[in-house]
């Protein structure tokens, strides 16, 4: 059995249970990684040099099949239910053990990298891996050491992913033949079954949204984030289409970075040292800094080129709806490095409203923002292609509630406290409908939201006169620079004054509805900020 590449003295693979596997590759440069994978006929070169491979049966995670260990460290902390499944100790053991027997006489491919810019959270991660290019995903989505930091490399945390190991459900305990399995205990990941290397980014992403909370006082977030000509840090929370990406991604602006971050005393820091992005209907265009990073070193998942070529056609979702890019931080001209910001002066809920309802923009209270924070509001209008124009209500906790090994309440509070001691702005940003809900209002114009965003991060709306909106009870600014006064008020935007009350009424009720769940571990304070539904006889 050979090493080959970067590896950190007195560290061997026999250390890490795999003395039986054909060939360990350490630390490849990525240019080793994609020649591997081409070679092994698993992925081919677009004509910008990108690496295009298949994840194969799973193009995405697979949330019913991730797993906590059960133990004495996790047993009264983690929030156990739909989100956190619990797994025995000895099964994960049993499971760990088949996966190294599955990896032996393989070659395989070892990565040493960090999360957390901050090194004060810096943790240090192993990532095992049995196909080249999910390596190459590592290295561009973890934070990656010096050369001479690699000489001297201790792991914390281990990730072991093995796609082509199949788990039985009758032997392993698993639900299926894919899972991803966390022991905190003994810092350790599996990940097999499954190719999507989503799985891998999020697995850490789920450490520290356990780790830092729990045990550092760091509110872990789920959010981008950037950094104005004069230091300013602003946060940008959202789920999946609430514009996310497009709005914390400014010219004008430096970008820390675009999906998960932790918030300490003094610091806003980027867990990663990459990016991974959606690639339906990229174009130059909408989204140029992205488009412009797919080159030489990234990574395109699932995606198709147009026939006979190589050049990726990025409105074909064949394969799946989900295709993504990776590429490291540095991909981005406007990337900050290190990764890390004063604490932050503005913060902005995104939500998209597809029932006109909310404000373009309101400002929250403490309390309102630990609320709608829990909720993690917005709306979807599914199939509009086929004319279906019923929009869908989604909540997620923390606008990432798959990801939280703690009940939700936790990260409101720990919330509540950093924007009560630092004064921090907090702006409920609607980027959906305005003059009725779907069907008949219209989609608040983009550069209205952008508009609304610079008065937010320049100060201008401090100085504004406010209303407050009915059952929410938000304060809104009845007038911004660029934005027609008439529609920052929802039901003055609305012809028909009834059916704005009912409409209001109908998703007040549903925030109540789907806070039940969050409610007896909620303190006064945060239940204060419930919107308010009339109740009729």
């Amino acid at each position: 059995m050979n090493e080959l590449g970067i590896k950190p003295k007195n560290s061997g693979i026999a250390d890490l249970g795999l003395g039986n596997v054909a060939m360990a590759y350490w630390n490849l440069h990525p240019s080793e990684l994609v020649e591997d994978t081409i070679n092994n006929g698993e992925g081919t070169l677009t004509d910008t040099g990108a690496l295009a491979i298949d994840t194969g049966e799973f193009t995405g995670r697979s949330p019913k099949d991730k797993f906590v260990v059960y133990d004495e460290k996790t047993k009264d902390s983690v929030w156990w239910g739909d989100v956190n499944n619990r797994f025995e100790s000895d099964k994960f053991d049993a499971l760990h053990n088949r996966m190294l027997a599955y990896l032996g006489g393989k070659e395989i491919y070892i990565r040493d990298s960090y999360a957390c810019a901050d090194p004060r959270y810096r943790i240090n991660i192993r990532v095992v891996t049995e196909t080249p290019w999910s390596n190459l995903f590592a290295n561009n989505l973890f934070l990656r050491p010096k050369r001479e930091e690699l000489e001297s490399f201790q792991h914390e945390w281990l990730i072991i992913n093995a796609p082509g190991f199949k788990a039985d459900p009758k032997i392993d305990g698993t639900r299926q033949h894919n899972f991803a399995i966390l022991d905190f205990t003994k810092k350790i990941i599996l990940i097999g079954g499954t190719g999507y290397t989503g799985e891998i980014k999020k697995g850490i992403f789920a450490v520290l949204n356990y780790i830092l909370p729990h045990e550092k006082g760091v509110l872990s977030m789920h959010c981008s984030a950037n950094i104005g000509k004069d230091g300013d840090t602003a946060i940008f929370f959202g789920l999946s289409g609430t514009g996310k990406t497009t709005l914390s991604a400014d010219p004008n602006r430096k970008l820390i970075g675009d999906d998960e971050h932790g918030w300490s005393d003094n610091s806003v820091f980027n867990f990663e040292g990459g990016c991974y992005a959606k690639c339906v209907d990229l174009s130059a265009e909408k989204e140029p800094q992205i488009f412009n990073a797919i080159k030489f070193g990234s990574l395109l998942e699932n995606i198709e080129c147009y026939d006979g070529t190589t050049t990726v056609d990025y409105t074909n979702i064949s394969k799946t709806e989900n295709t993504r890019v990776s590429y490291p931080s540095h991909y981005i001209d406007n990337a900050v490095d290190p990764a890390v910001g004063d604490v932050p002066k503005n913060i902005f809920f995104l939500t998209c409203d597809a029932f006109g309802v909310l404000p373009p923009i309101s400002k929250l209270t403490p309390a309102q923002a630990m609320y709608h924070f829990i909720s993690g509001y917005t709306a979807k209008v599914a199939g509009t292609e086929m004319g279906i124009t019923e929009p869908t209500l989604t909540f997620s906790a923390c606008f990432g509630k798959v990801f939280l090994p703690l009940h939700p309440t936790k990260y409101a509070e720990l919330l509540g406290e950093k924007l009560k001691k630092n004064k921090v702005n907090v702006w409920l940003l609607n980027t959906g409908w305005v003059g009725g809900k779907y069907g008949v209002g219209s989609r608040i114009k983009l550069s209205y939201t952008r508009s609304l965003i610079t008065a937010a991060l320049n100060g201008e709306l401090d100085k504004a006169e406010y209303g407050t909106t009915p059952y929410f009870k938000l304060n809104f600014p009845k007038a911004c620079a660029g934005v027609p006064s008439e529609i920052l008020e929802p039901k003055n935007a609305w012809a028909d004054k009834a059916a704005f009350e009912q409409t209001a009424q109908n998703l007040a009720a549903s925030f109540v509805k789907n806070f039940e769940q969050y409610a007896s571990a909620a303190n006064e304070e945060i239940m204060a900020a419930a919107p308010k539904v009339e109740v009729t006889a």
